[in-house]
């Protein structure tokens, strides 16, 4: 089968290597010449938000799918027309993508999500009390396109774009939990994660499976989940990131409708990768077993403040000394402050043990340039 997928990121790379054990041709498009996927794909460079260049990448394609979501969905659409298979589909690629669509989506089908105002433009009286968070309706992702207005001050640096205005969370814990659905309506979904986020950078620190959480807030997680996999009519992977306030209270933060930062510590922790689960989702196969082995957690390796060019991974030979300790790089030779470079994951008897290890591997490595 060919298997075309938009964008030639980390998020493709893994799902391609994970896939390799199976007999298929993935083809990739991205921008970037050397994007982590081109060494392994039949591979195109090219805009993914370009109308004909998506056409025209996809038109012999017996799937196509995605590894980032700021892509042509209309192109996506033609091509659904046109008897491609889109996974997720296009409809709904086009509702995640804008994050306006994406807030009226979970209004309309009763999934719970921090109140909200849209505001189209500058000129428009913002009504959400302080503190609130600011959200471009496109573009945004690896906490980018996302702030936090706390006082009148703030007000000036306030983005022009439309955005979403959304009420700020007194968070307790941010939650993760991947869900997947096939063709034949068959679901499956990965225990809960913790995601600890890096204030700094807004990025994903450490990722921890699984979490201790009360019957009534697992049962939150369980309507949400149920709801949204009836929402969304499509096959697919999806991210869904959820707030947990002080109160008790489970809300969604935002939905990824591919893979996930957050799924990554189930490349050795669970019984199958949210990888392999993406691939069934993509072929239509029956769905793989998500349990979970033992606690897992993963870390990402982020470029350090102040370097820039080719990278090393200073440390990597003690690193890879530590037992139950996996080490993923992306194959991107040039590092910038905070770009992610790879993930390492790590498995343990405890939460206590697995936190300890994490906050060791972290102090270990470092990613530098040359």
């Amino acid at each position: 089968m060919k298997i075309g997928i938009l964008g030639g990121g980390q998020l493709g790379r893994m799902l391609i290597q994970s896939a390799l054990k199976y007999d298929d041709q993935f083809y990739t498009l991205d921008p970037a010449s050397d994007a982590p996927c081109s060494s392994i794909s039949h591979f195109t460079q090219g805009n993914f938000n370009d109308y004909d260049t998506v056409l025209n990448f996809g038109k012999d394609k017996d799937v196509v799918t995605i590894e980032i979501e700021h892509v042509n969905a209309d192109a996506l659409a033609e091509l659904e027309k046109q008897g491609v298979k889109v996974v997720p589909n296009a409809a709904i690629i086009k509702t995640i993508q804008q994050k306006i669509l994406q807030k009226e989506f979970y209004k309309t089908y009763d999934i719970p999500s921090p109140e909200f105002q849209v505001v189209w433009d500058s000129e428009e009286k913002i009504m959400m009390p302080l503190p609130f968070v600011q959200k471009m309706n496109t573009g945004g992702y690896d906490g980018k396109g996302v702030q936090v207005i706390k006082t009148e001050d703030d007000y000036q640096h306030l983005w022009k774009e439309a955005s979403v205005i959304e009420n700020l969370v007194d968070i307790d814990k941010e939650l993760s939990v991947i869900v997947a659905r096939n063709e034949n309506g068959e679901t499956k979904i990965f225990p809960v994660t913790e995601m600890v986020a890096d204030p700094k950078l807004n990025l994903l620190d450490f990722n921890i499976c699984p979490v201790f959480l009360s019957d009534d807030i697992r049962n939150q997680i369980d309507s949400i989940t149920e709801k949204f996999l009836n929402a969304v009519n499509s096959p697919g992977l999806f991210a869904i990131e959820l707030f947990l306030d002080k109160q008790g209270k489970v809300w969604v933060n935002e939905t990824a409708p591919r893979l996930h930062n957050s799924g990554h510590q189930s490349q050795e922790g669970n019984a199958n990768s949210q990888f392999e689960q993406m691939y069934r989702v993509v072929k239509n196969l029956p769905l793989a077993d998500t349990d979970a082995f033992t606690y897992s957690g993963m870390l990402n390796l982020v470029g350090a403040e102040g370097h820039a060019g080719k990278v090393i991974y200073e440390g990597m030979d003690d690193v890879l000394k530590l037992p139950k300790t996996y080490i993923h790089l992306y194959g991107k030779t040039e590092t910038k402050p905070g770009r992610k470079m790879g993930h390492i994951n790590v498995l343990a008897d405890s939460r206590e043990e697995l936190m300890e290890k994490l906050i060791k591997v972290k102090s270990m490595i470092k990613v530098i340039a040359e």
